[in-house]
């Protein structure tokens, strides 16, 4: 992992924790307790504590380290857009080039450690992690192919007619488990985002909130292999939405859905809980992502000059 990636997980991870509340205003942070949080050198560690000073989520005081104050009002766009660091910042540079068909179809690991400056080991990681999610795949015995299956809008609502078919079928599944517990902590995961959580909480924690119900849910049913597809979607999916824009009005609906659906397989009703679950994702179709918008201008724009 290059030291500019890993810092900016550790601000991403530190800035999450502070709008959360996990750390309050006057929180002490020092090099060396985040260094050890996060198993790194100080050098990351202070660096990331610099980015978030210089940012205003803390302050610095001499010969005292770091301390958490107010956090600035960040503007509505930015606090809606989704930024994901799951995933090595050279994954989502890959990603984007090809998108916006800014790189061939077939490459060779050499191409891809001259164009994004990366050594060896980090090309052969991102290209697994595409082979994984499904956008790539190794040629018989050299080089790479990358796959139109994550390349276009339609894939969105693809991976949503499939989640529609699989998702309420597992509602119905005879080893279905009515494991009341869980139910009760599902719920009120859902019911702290309506009361509060979905004004407050950072955009990516929203959309990964609402991966985990639907993943969480879909473990009820008793077979892994719904379980296996979802996640398998879901990664995809990430992809694609990896910058989207989270509608907070709309995830209020979605949540109150969500305990809807809870509260049916509580009371015994999976057969309504899974018309509902089906209703739930055909009107979830996401818009499309603005990674998708500027692929369309981009093509847009070859053609404009190709006139």
């Amino acid at each position: 992992m290059s030291s500019s990636t890993l810092v900016q997980r550790i601000v991403a991870t530190l800035k999450q924790r502070i709008l959360l509340g996990e750390l309050g205003i006057g929180s002490h942070l020092s090099g060396q307790k985040v260094a050890d949080d996060f198993k790194v050198s100080r050098s990351p560690a202070r660096e990331a504590l610099m980015v978030l000073a210089d940012q205003g989520y803390l302050e610095q005081l001499p010969n005292r380290g770091f301390f958490v104050i107010d956090p600035p009002a960040e503007p509505q766009e930015d606090r809606d857009r989704v930024i994901s660091l799951e995933e090595p910042e050279e994954y989502y540079r890959l990603a984007e080039d090809w998108l916006n068909d800014a790189i061939p179809e077939e490459v060779t690991e050499q191409f891809l450690r001259q164009r994004y400056n990366l050594t060896k080991v980090q090309v052969i990681d991102i290209l697994n992690l595409a082979s994984r999610v499904g956008w790539a795949e190794q040629k018989p015995g050299y080089g790479w192919r990358f796959l139109n299956v994550a390349k276009t809008p339609e894939t969105l609502e693809q991976i949503y007619k499939v989640r529609s078919l699989i998702e309420p079928g597992a509602l119905l599944e005879q080893s279905y488990q009515h494991d009341l517990e869980k139910l009760r902590k599902l719920k009120k995961d859902q019911q702290e985002l309506l009361d509060g959580g979905i004004e407050t909480l950072p955009a990516d924690v929203l959309l990964k909130t609402g991966v985990h119900f639907h993943e969480e849910f879909i473990k009820l049913s008793g077979n892994p292999i719904y379980h296996m597809i979802l996640v398998q979607l879901n990664k995809m999916r990430r992809l694609l939405e990896y910058r989207a824009m989270v509608n907070r009005q709309r995830m209020y609906r979605q949540c109150e859905e969500h305990i809807q659906m809870i509260t049916l397989v509580e009371q015994g009703d999976n057969l309504e809980a899974a018309h509902l679950m089906r209703r739930h994702l055909s009107g979830s179709f996401a818009e499309k992502s603005p990674i998708l918008q500027l692929r369309e201008e981009y093509l847009a724009e070859i053609a404009e000059k190709g006139k």
